[in-house]
């Protein structure tokens, strides 16, 4: 069995996070994937308070294992989820768009490890020194919001530049996947786009159908002119905004545009004129599964790609 640092870190069974996508991972997701082994994320989003409390006692009645949550730093509501966290005694949090350093003390004295994505080295060599407990190195293969650099460059160089765990995020989907991330110098992965095929995963069914219909270039990159790029399966909202970037639109009226878009996909269906956020992996996902069939059979084709490499090279 492959077991990391990481295991031992959080405590968990296998080194695989399932990505905490806002509107797309909720408690039932989070507690299917904690209970198979790995660990469940609530995605927070820009969600509020009260909604995020509901979402996690979903997870306590069915797992007593360890999940986490997904912060995102330019939520509105963030003072007050940082709050819900801590009342619940949360035992970890990931976080993205932006620096979780003010929130560090508060969330240490009550036992929560904080894992903040990162897309640069920079960032990642400025968290360690705040205090933070692990990262995820997340390339731009990714869905949702993306940094500019891919997975296989950005991993290692963050490994070799900080000394806490690092998990690999970004195209990862099977077992070769895992295997490449742990000779990258990761201590496990982060998926995303998978599990929001798992049979867990209350998106609607119309966004689980078009990412299973998806092939390997069917994702787009909109909002580069607002320095927020997104990851998107292409559709008629990203062909819309592509469109606007061209003519040069205000950068603000474009950000206006996107706003609820997420939701509007992921709860409502639309896939049209939602957004519709799914890394470019989407095109290897081949059915909805139970999310502990995901987790096992990316471990056992690790464990078959590891046994294979060592048959062709091994001495």
């Amino acid at each position: 069995m492959i077991k990391t640092k990481l295991c031992d870190l959080i405590g968990i069974e296998y080194p695989i996070f399932q990505g905490g996508m806002a509107w797309t991972a909720t408690g039932e997701l989070a507690a299917a994937v904690s209970e198979a082994g790995g660990l469940g994320i609530i995605g927070a989003g820009q969600a509020p308070a009260d909604w995020l409390r509901q979402e996690i006692h979903k997870i306590k009645k069915v797992t007593d294992k360890p999940y986490g949550v997904n912060v995102m730093l330019m939520s509105p509501f963030v003072e007050d989820v940082m709050q819900v966290i801590v009342e619940e005694r949360v035992p970890v949090i990931t976080t993205g768009a932006g620096n979780p350093g003010k929130y560090i003390p508060m969330l240490k004295e009550v036992g929560t490890k904080i894992i903040p994505v990162v897309a640069s080295v920079a960032l990642a060599r400025r968290l360690e020194k705040a205090g933070v407990d692990a990262l995820i190195a997340e390339g731009m293969e990714s869905g949702g919001h993306i940094g500019e650099i891919s997975t296989l460059p950005l991993v290692p160089q963050v490994v070799d530049a900080v000394s806490i765990p690092v998990i690999a995020a970004g195209g990862i989907y099977d077992g070769r996947g895992m295997v490449a991330a742990l000779a990258l110098g990761a201590e496990g992965v982060q998926m995303g786009t998978r599990f929001m095929c798992a049979e867990e995963c209350t998106i609607s069914p119309k966004v689980k159908e078009m990412i299973l219909k998806a092939k390997d270039r069917d994702t787009v990159v909109t909002g580069r002119s607002t320095g927020h790029p997104v990851r998107c399966l292409g559709n008629k909202l990203t062909r819309e905004f592509e469109q606007l970037e061209k003519e040069g639109t205000d950068p603000e009226v474009l950000e206006k545009m996107g706003a609820g878009k997420l939701r509007l996909a992921m709860v409502e269906g639309d896939t049209q004129n939602g957004s519709v956020m799914s890394g470019q992996i989407a095109g290897a996902v081949q059915k909805i599964e139970p999310a502990a069939g995901i987790i096992q059979d990316v471990m056992q084709g690790a464990e078959r790609e590891l046994a294979r490499l060592s048959q062709r090279f091994g001495r």
